[in-house]
This record gives structure tokens, C-alpha cells and sequence, in this order.
């Protein structure tokens, strides 16, 4: 069943602050094999003009997945996820994520298309800080693999 088109547009409500804290951002570092001195050492970040540690790049995967679930998990949206894979993620920064922020996301459905039968659905998350500044843009594509006629499917 194809993705309600009617929904490119929709906005979520902003999610609850997530408060980025150093340990996470170095389990983050590590598991991603990052060791740049910035994201796990207080000093070394300042020393970059930081007031503490900052996460890498990639770090808001971490909430903009979580709030990304609220469009994933609507059921109007017809969406199946048993066959979703994850397109493409990209990230807008206007500063870094720092250790102590309270960040919300709120995410719009920018896009939705048909592919070789395939759903495309493109959600963009807008991440804040608790001042209400933006700190970052996740967009993120995902596609649900059109299902396989020949098997029943």
C-alpha cells in the first residue's frame, strides 16, 4: 500500500528536551571509533572555544531516530516498517551539539514518492536548543522495499 501522500507537510509536536550528557557523547565517540580530544576531554574542547565537550557529527541520530517514530508509527501514514532501510541521513549545523544541552526536535514529512515501487518518505528534524535556538537539521530518507509479488508477499 502506497504512503498517504497528504502527509508531505505534516509537522510533529517538538519531543521532550533530551539533555546531551558527556558520557553519552563519549559512548557515542567510542562506538562510532571517533577519538578526536574534543568529544571526550572538557579541557581539549575548551582549548577549541567550546564551554565543554562536543558530540560528533553524527551523535543526533541518537534523538532525530526517536522523534522520527512519531511519523514512522502513525498509523494514518501506512507505513511498513518490517521494510524499511534507512536511504540517506544528512546534517545541517548551525553550532555543535555541547555536553548540557536540552534539546527538542520537531520533524515535518518534506517528502513522500514512488520509486520502482518502492516508498520514499523524507523526514527533516529540526533540533533546538532549550533557548530555542536551532542547533542542527537532520534529514533522513527511508524506504520501504515494495513487496515481492512472487512471493505473496
Amino acid at each position: 500500500m502506497a504512503l498517504d501522500p497528504s502527509f508531505i507537510g505534516r509537522t510533529y509536536p517538538p519531543t521532550e528536551p533530551y539533555e546531551v550528557g558527556r558520557e553519552k557523547i563519549r559512548e557515542f565517540a567510542v562506538a562510532v571509533g571517533d577519538a578526536n580530544p574534543a568529544y571526550l576531554d572538557p579541557e581539549a574542547a575548551k582549548a577549541l572555544g567550546h564551554p565543554d565537550v562536543i558530540a560528533p557529527p553524527t551523535f543526533p541520530i541518537v534523538l532525530t531516530m526517536r522523534a522520527a517514530a512519531q511519523v514512522v508509527q502513525d498509523p494514518e501514514l501506512g507505513l511498513d516498517y518490517s521494510r524499511v532501510v534507512h536511504g540517506d541521513q544528512k546534517f545541517s549545523y548551525t553550532r555543535p551539539v555541547r555536553a548540557g544541552d536540552r534539546l527538542t526536535v520537531a520533524v515535518t514529512v518534506d517528502n513522500i514518492k514512488s520509486l520502482a515501487g518502492n516508498d520514499v518518505l523524507t523526514v527533516r528534524g529540526e533540533v533546538a536548543d532549550g533557548t530555542g535556538e536551532h542547533v542542527v537539521t537532520s534529514v533522513m530518507t527511508l524506504v520501504a522495499r515494495a513487496a515481492d509479488e512472487k512471493a505473496g508477499e
